[in-house]
C-alpha cells in the first residue's frame, strides 16, 4: 500500500464586506442581542451583495491560494466545491469558478452534504491524491446562506452568514496529511432541517414563493440534540481509532453552528478551551465555509506535525470527523 497521503499545503478565504449585527436584526425581526448571543454565541455575520454567488467569493480566494502555493492554473487537476447555495441549479459552481479564475486543465464538481459538505469534499479529494490520479486538488467550501434565509423567521435568520475558504491538497510522503475520516449520514433527519421547495419534487411556483417555502426550515430541538450527540460521538471515535489522548490533539476545528454544540463536542473529547477554534461570534454559521474559515484564521498557530481534528454536523442529517497532521 502506498504511503502517500493528501496534505493541505495552503488555505485562503473570502468574507463579504457587509456586516449584519444583532442590533441590525433587532430592527427587522422580533429578537434581541441578548437572546441571540445566549442561544447561539453569534454577534454578527457577513452578507454578500445581491447579484453575486459563491463563485464570486471562491474566485478571489482561489487566486490567492494559487499564489500562496506557487501553483499555476494549468497544474490544478480537480476542483471540488462544497455548497448548498450553488450559483445555478446547473452547471456546477466548481465549473463556473474555474472559468472565472481561468483554470482550464481541471475537472470539477459540486458536493452537497449541507454543513458537512466541506469535510465530505476534503475526504473525496484525498482519495484522488492517494490513488495517484491527481497531484493538485482544490477543495472549496462557500455558501451564500443569506439567499435562502427568511428574515421574518427569528429562529433561523440570526444563525447564518455568508463566506468560505479553499484549501490545496497535494501528495505527502512525510507522514503528514489526512490520516482518518469517520463520515456518517441519516436521511431520516431531513424532516427536521431542509428547504421545502425549489427541487424537482416541488419546483418553484407562485404558490411556493407566496408560502415562503424557498427558505431554510429548521426544527431547533431535534437538530440541536442530534448535532450534540453525533458530532461528539465521531470526534471521540476518531481519537479512539487512532489511539490519541486529549494531550495528543493540538486543535479541534468544529463546524460553527452553535456555541453550545461546539462546547459539548469539546467536553466529549476532554479538550481544554484553548485547543478549540471559535469564530462563530463574528461570522455565524456559513455552512460549508465554517471549517475553512477557521483553518484560515488559525493557520499561523498550526505547527508542522500537529494533530488536528475536524468535526461537523449538517442537514440531511450528515456528520463526520477527520483527523489530519498539519503539513507546514
Amino acid at each position: 500500500m502506498s504511503n502517500t497521503r493528501a496534505a493541505i499545503t495552503g488555505i485562503a478565504g473570502f468574507l463579504p464586506e457587509k456586516v449584519l449585527t444583532n442590533q441590525d436584526l433587532e430592527k427587522i425581526v422580533d429578537t434581541t442581542d441578548e437572546w441571540i448571543t445566549t442561544r447561539t454565541g453569534i454577534k454578527e455575520r457577513r452578507i454578500l451583495k445581491d447579484g453575486l454567488g459563491p463563485s464570486d467569493m471562491a474566485a478571489p480566494a482561489i487566486e490567492a491560494l494559487l499564489e500562496k502555493t506557487q501553483t499555476t492554473k494549468d497544474e490544478v487537476d480537480l476542483i471540488l466545491f462544497a455548497t448548498v447555495t450553488p450559483d445555478l441549479v446547473f452547471p456546477a459552481t466548481a465549473n463556473i469558478t474555474a472559468d472565472k479564475v481561468g483554470i482550464k486543465n481541471a475537472f470539477g464538481f459540486d458536493i452537497n452534504a449541507a454543513c458537512s459538505g466541506f469535510m465530505y469534499a476534503l475526504n473525496t479529494g484525498a482519495k484522488y491524491i492517494e490513488t495517484g490520479n491527481c497531484k493538485k486538488v482544490i477543495v472549496a467550501g462557500f455558501d451564500k446562506m443569506s439567499s435562502i434565509i427568511d428574515y421574518q423567521d427569528r429562529a433561523t435568520c440570526v444563525i447564518f452568514g455568508d463566506g468560505g475558504g479553499a484549501v490545496m491538497l497535494e501528495p505527502s510522503t512525510e507522514g503528514n496529511g489526512i490520516i482518518d475520516a469517520v463520515l456518517k449520514s441519516d436521511g431520516a433527519g431531513r424532516h427536521h432541517l431542509h428547504q421545502k421547495a425549489g427541487g424537482s419534487v416541488k419546483p418553484p411556483t407562485e404558490a411556493t414563493v407566496a408560502a415562503r417555502e424557498h427558505f431554510v426550515y429548521q426544527e431547533g430541538q431535534p437538530v440541536f440534540k442530534s448535532a450534540v450527540n453525533n458530532m461528539a460521538d465521531v470526534s471521540r471515535r476518531i481519537m479512539e481509532r487512532n489511539a490519541l489522548s486529549p494531550a495528543d490533539i493540538s486543535y479541534l476545528i468544529p463546524h460553527q453552528a452553535n456555541l453550545r454544540i461546539i462546547d459539548a463536542t469539546r467536553r466529549a473529547m476532554n479538550l481544554p478551551e484553548e485547543k478549540v477554534t471559535i469564530n462563530i461570534e463574528r461570522y455565524g454559521n456559513t455552512t460549508n465555509g465554517t471549517i475553512p474559515l477557521c483553518l484560515m484564521e488559525w493557520e499561523k498557530e498550526f505547527k508542522k506535525g500537529d494533530n488536528i481534528v475536524l468535526a461537523a454536523f449538517g442537514g440531511g442529517f450528515t456528520w463526520g470527523s477527520i483527523l489530519l497532521k498539519w503539513a507546514y
